[in-house]
């Protein structure tokens, strides 16, 4: 190849509430000659084709000893879930002309090796998804909400559910594997568009938080039986006041408290006692081993069927990153954000 510019997104600044495009996180060009890049034993290449966009990114810009991930170095490319074309591989399980899924770096050429979040891994695209479906429903996203749910919920048919970011990347994929499970389903979203969405999907008590409060709707649509917890404060609280006796509660994220926020003060943590309440923290690498070869059975045809739909929302450009990153904290975009870098 000839050489060619590479952009980067470069982590500048650790923020202190929200990250802010241009400061936080800053757009850099340099032009590299991808066949002369250094390749180690163990990595590969990539021409990156597209990137996730996931709420804990934000905890990754930390300083080193406040977040439960490794913090991003200052003045380094941010990284996170990939589907890149393998260009060079000093890896035997990788060809050039390859499309392989794993960790790489916010640039438009990438060295890839395999880390603690995810091993790369060559698509089997049998079912003729497209790429930026595999850093989201059939990625991590859809690994977390299989995961999480098979391992903790426990489901019983007739039984309530309440998910919180019912229209997320996350919370869209449980709401419909608890319906298959035969639940009743109440979810939450942040505006009337996501509410609507969360009906199509089969959500059986859909309501926007900003305008109806969580308390009233749980206390009348309630007892809950499982609660998966995306974003923590008050409106776990409001599911631990009205969980059933023996209710489950699946914490997988808690975006209230991500960006400076006061943390929430919980006023009575006794019901986790008195109604014998299960509450189970979890990261998707903590049940890759158990269920990884069984969600790639799986869901991918389920997608693919239509069995399960999905959304989302698609940033052209690698420059335009900060921005789609921000838009996911604030929770203004409308389905699995993912940044489409190259087409091919």
């Amino acid at each position: 190849m000839a050489p060619v510019i590479n952009g980067k997104v470069i982590f500048n600044e650790v923020p202190t509430g929200y990250p802010e495009p241009g400061k936080t996180l800053i757009y850099q060009e340099e032009t590299i000659d991808p066949n002369t890049i250094t390749l180690a034993p163990g990595e590969w290449l990539v021409k990156v084709l597209v990137l996730s966009v996931d709420p804990y990114l934000r905890e990754r810009m930390a300083a080193p000893s406040e977040t439960y991930f490794d913090a991003f170095p200052l003045g380094a490319p941010i990284e996170n879930f990939g589907v890149g074309l393998v260009l060079r591989s000093e890896n035997p399980a990788f060809k050039p002309g390859d499309h392989v899924y794993g960790i790489m770096d916010f640039a438009h050429y990438a060295v890839c090796r395999d880390s603690v979040l995810a091993k790369g891994h060559v698509i089997d695209n049998t079912h003729k998804l497209s790429w930026s479906t595999y850093v989201g429903a059939a990625g991590m996203p859809g690994e977390t909400a299989y995961y999480g749910w098979k391992e903790y919920a426990r489901s019983k048919e007739g039984e309530i559910a309440f998910v919180s970011t019912g229209a997320g990347a996350v919370g869209s994929l449980v709401v419909q594997l608890a319906k298959r499970d035969g639940m009743k389903v109440i979810a939450s979203a942040g505006s009337d568009d996501k509410v609507k969405y969360l009906r199509e999907i089969g959500v059986d008590v859909a309501f926007n938080y900003k305008t109806t409060n969580t308390l009233e709707v749980l206390k009348k649509e309630g007892p809950v039986d499982v609660y998966w917890d995306n974003v923590g404060g008050p409106t776990l609280e409001a599911a631990l006041e009205t969980a059933a006796n023996r209710g489950r509660i699946i914490v997988c994220g808690m975006i209230s408290s991500y960006n400076g926020e006061t943390p929430h003060v919980f006023k009575d943590l006794t019901v986790i006692m008195s109604k014998t309440l299960s509450i189970n923290g979890f990261l998707v690498t903590d049940l890759e081993a158990k269920y990884m070869d069984e969600f790639r059975a799986t869901m991918p045809k389920l997608l693919a069927s239509d069995e399960i739909s999905f959304r989302e929302d698609l940033t052209r450009g690698l420059e335009n990153s900060a921005e789609a990153i921000l838009s996911v904290q604030k929770g203004t975009n409308t389905g699995k954000k993912v940044i489409i870098v190259a087409d091919a």
